[in-house]
């Protein structure tokens, strides 16, 4: 019923029906996240991919954005959905916890190039591919969330989703398509522990199963029906509890859940954020310059010590998912910009100095707000004996907290400028941003 009823929506799904609201949300999240898949592209742990792609060969069919160059659709999508989840600075769904953009876009991107789909086509698949994947992980979400990262499980259904809708499939065909997603999909944080590189294959494979699993589909492929819903499915296999009704509840209606993504400025892992923006609004509004702060109190919800209660990162990487490295270089550095997690600032006396003086607490009020807010109360004491406090529910980027189009467009240019150049750059943001008007997708990476 539940699978069934997800693969009929999103075959039904079409650019006339879709709110106006719905297809701006659906551009600004390709716009975003081409920008972090083209700057991530250049990081470390890509180049290591590519390198590794490359040596495999295949079909000129897909773009790998960071290079320029094509290769196949499955491969252009692993390595897109990889290079765009290294910097963190992609988008995020607060209720479902999961980067949908880095699992759907490399999928339905590279599709839609193999396919020469028409920019509205791209569109249908976008909505369709973050609907399904954010659904899921809402199901799940967040008893799943412990030891499952919801980007790399539940992101492969929506990629699944978004690649069947371009290819064309009908509804069995796209029930078949979920299905082999379900059974491919993973993803688990035992990596914090090492500050491994497994995070970014999370969505880089959950996109590349997920064209595998539509392309499958196409050719009369059979997967299990009932793979959500199952006695033996996802969501009992995955999650202590779950709740069924949220795969469906309300869909087809608005806000899609397109409408309800939450976009970065700072890059670290998104639990980190509540924090930051109050620690920065405070730094701000008082001048809590380091030398004044006598100690800092984090009160927040449980998920977020789990995953950034980090007090000795030892890798820039690790430290991103730290909170207490996190408030310290807000109040040293007065941002959390990407150029701050550096070797320099990671191992900065005065940063390290800072971090010994914040206390984290998980706090039962606001952990029962969660995942529909993302709660954090900050404390700053001073030296002199001043006790200044603020409080986020919704920290920038939200949907009640929102960035601007013209902050979006800025990101876009500040990542995709130096790889691309400025005049390519802002072609391919215009485009982007008027993509119903495309004729054909394979062109709109050639700008």
């Amino acid at each position: 019923m539940y699978t069934r009823s997800l693969a009929g929506f999103t075959c039904g799904l079409s650019f006339r029906s879709l709110p106006r609201e719905a297809v701006h949300m659906a551009k600004l999240a390709l716009l975003d996240w081409v920008a972090s898949a083209v700057a991530g592209g250049r990081e470390a742990p890509a180049r290591m991919a590519l390198k590794v792609i490359r040596g495999q060969g295949g079909y000129p069919q897909a773009t790998l954005l960071s290079e320029g160059e094509k290769t196949s659709c499955l491969n252009a999508a692993l390595f897109n959905g990889l290079a765009s989840h290294i910097l963190e600075l992609d988008d995020v769904h607060r209720g479902a916890i999961i980067h949908a953009g880095a699992a759907v876009l490399p999928a339905a991107l590279a599709v839609a190039e193999m396919t020469r789909s028409s920019g509205r086509q791209l569109l249908e698949a976008i909505v369709a591919g973050y609907e399904v994947a954010i659904r899921t992980g809402e199901a799940v979400t967040p008893s799943h969330y412990y030891y499952w990262h919801t980007t790399g499980t539940c992101g492969t259904f929506g990629a699944a989703a978004a690649a069947g809708k371009l290819l064309g499939l009908n509804e069995e065909q796209m029930v078949w398509a979920l299905g082999n997603a379900g059974t491919q999909a993973a993803g688990l944080w035992e990596f914090l522990a090492d500050g491994a590189m497994s995070k970014h294959l999370h969505p880089g494979r959950a996109a590349q199963s997920g064209v595998l699993a539509a392309l499958l589909a196409r050719e009369g492929f059979t997967g299990a029906t009932r793979i959500l819903e199952g006695e033996r499915g996802f969501c009992r296999a995955t999650a202590p509890s779950f709740d069924l009704s949220k795969l469906t509840a309300g869909l087809g209606e608005r806000p899609y859940k397109v409408e309800e993504n939450s976009f970065k400025i700072h890059a670290s892992c998104r639990h980190t954020h509540p924090a930051v923006d109050v620690v920065l609004d405070l730094a701000r509004r008082h001048d809590l310059r380091p030398d004044r702060v006598g100690g800092v109190i984090v009160r927040t919800y449980r998920t977020a010590l789990d995953i950034t209660a980090n007090h000795q990162p030892s890798s820039v990487y690790a430290a991103k998912f730290s909170l207490p490295f996190c408030v310290a270089l807000a109040l040293v550095k007065r941002r959390c910009a990407l150029a701050d997690f550096t070797p320099e600032n990671l191992f900065h006396p005065e940063v390290r100095e800072l971090m010994g003086r914040v206390s984290l607490v998980a706090d039962a009020e606001l952990d029962a707000l969660h995942p529909e807010r993302w709660p954090a109360v900050v404390e700053i004491s001073t030296v002199d004996g001043q006790v200044y406090t603020g409080r986020t529910d919704f920290p920038r980027g939200d949907p009640e907290n929102p960035l601007t189009e013209e902050e979006l467009r800025e990101k876009f240019y500040g990542l995709v400028a130096g790889p691309w150049g400025e005049k390519k750059a802002e072609a391919l943001g215009m485009a982007i941003l008027n993509l119903e008007e495309v004729e054909d997708v394979a062109e709109l990476l050639k700008v």
